[in-house]
């Protein structure tokens, strides 16, 4: 722990220029923007905790799915980065038993870390998501206890940049930097995150989300041992190849589609359980054609379709590893494409069915093929149904496309971002 002066000394020295750049890039008005963000934090933490004397740093960053879409739950292979859009914290340790978090723009939310069992009132709020950590650090004989914090977060809320799994892992970092001297490894964070989302939350997840921020970086993971995920990072940076990965809001968020959502998971594994498994990785794809007119009278023909789609693009992640591990940018930006288009004609989640007048996924990408004249790659993001886009374009036309599309979406729509070396962290000071 250090004190308030020492922090605002870090933010200023060579040292945490570097801390900062890892995490957000070195573009000076970009570290000039973060130290702010940083100074204002902490001086927020001092007007609500007046007499502090010990704080520490922390940062949890968003992801992006670059490759496999929702194929984490069955078992499926992933391609996911880190993101330079973070929810960051200044916290310091309190011996009552309670965690207390201030988020920029949210209600207060307490939680008292000695009462684990699941609030009902609670669902589908930060407040769960909190007692989940906290719940599971405890079950799995880890040391809890309370803390006070305040929380500004850059990531979109309900955009499909995993702003909840970014909270879980900023609860799980700080437990574990202030009451288990770092002992927990990434992935049992991410397992400890994942834990909270479903059980306390109330929302599927497959995983991916969690790892990817809890490990940071460009990250493909095997999800075909749940307990023990494989896990590799890539060496690559996606300006070499004088493209920009960007991020497109199209103006609906994720909170009422949970039954969506765990409609493409339940479907999913219907179809594996008709053929003897328990999740589509169980179940060759070859089996699965094989007895097509028998698993018709079991299932619906979407089900069919979507572990299509979960095959189909469970493979493309390989591919996609490999094209990058080659140089092979061309071929990577065409695999981007394909499951795009897998997403749109098998999995369908590019809109909800309930709600079919709204169609803003399928127009920013349809928008998006005629402002690129078809350069780049294009592909709904993430979960789906509502959400954003994920956008590779030439760099030479990112100002005329951020136009193009804001125009239709509004300002601020589009979010051009790095991948971000660094998962959920402590800020070192010292």
């Amino acid at each position: 722990m250090a004190g308030p002066e020492e922090c605002f000394s870090f933010l200023n020295s060579s040292r945490g220029e570097a801390a900062l750049g890892q995490m957000y890039g070195r573009r000076p008005e970009v570290l000039a923007r973060q130290k702010q963000r940083y100074r204002g934090l902490i001086e927020k933490f001092l007007r609500l905790y007046p007499g502090e004397t010990e704080i520490e740093l922390f940062s949890s960053p968003g992801r992006s799915e670059v490759g496999g879409n929702h194929t984490d739950h069955n078992g499926g292979r992933v391609l996911a980065a880190a993101l330079d859009l973070d929810i960051a914290a200044v916290a310091c340790k309190t011996g009552d038993g309670l965690m207390t978090l201030h988020s920029e723009g949210y209600p207060a939310v307490t939680v008292d870390t000695r009462q684990p069992e699941p609030v009902e009132a609670e669902r589908l709020n930060p407040a769960a998501l909190a007692r989940g950590v906290c719940a599971r650090f405890s079950q799995l004989r880890y040391q809890v206890g309370g803390f006070k914090a305040c929380l500004d977060s850059t990531i979109p809320n309900g955009a499909g940049l995993s702003s909840s799994a970014a909270y879980e892992q900023l609860m799980a970092v700080i437990l574990n930097e202030l009451y288990n001297r770092a002992s927990l490894n990434p992935v049992l964070m991410a397992q400890i995150g994942q834990f909270a989302e479903v059980s306390y939350f109330g929302k599927p997840s497959g995983g991916m989300d969690q790892t990817t921020i809890a490990v940071g970086g460009l990250v493909t993971i095997d999800f075909k041992d749940f307990a023990a995920p494989l896990v590799r990072k890539l060496k690559y940076d996606f300006s070499r190849s004088g493209h920009v990965l960007a991020i497109v809001e199209t103006g609906r968020g994720h909170t009422d589609l949970t039954d969506e959502y765990t409609a493409i998971t339940q479907e999913m594994k219907a179809v594996a359980q008709a053929l003897g498994g328990k999740v589509l990785r169980d179940v060759p794809p070859e089996k699965m054609l094989a007895n097509l007119p028998a698993l018709r009278r079991q299932v619906s023909d979407r089900a069919i379709l979507r572990a299509l789609h979960f095959y189909g693009d469970d493979q493309r992640v390989v591919e996609q590893v490999q094209a990058l591990e080659n140089g092979q940018f061309e071929r990577f930006l065409s695999l981007v494409n394909e499951s795009g288009r897998s997403s749109w004609t098998l999995l369908q989640n590019c809109y909800s069915v309930r709600d079919p007048d709204h169609q803003g996924i399928p127009l920013a990408l349809a928008l998006t093929e005629q402002l690129l004249r078809g350069r780049g790659a294009r592909r709904v993001h993430g979960g789906g149904f509502g959400g954003t886009i994920q956008v590779f374009l030439p760099a030479e036309e990112l100002e005329g496309y951020v136009a193009g599309i804001e125009a239709v979406f509004g300002r601020g729509a589009c979010h051009p971002v790095l991948v971000r070396p660094v998962g959920a962290t402590r800020i070192v000071n010292r």
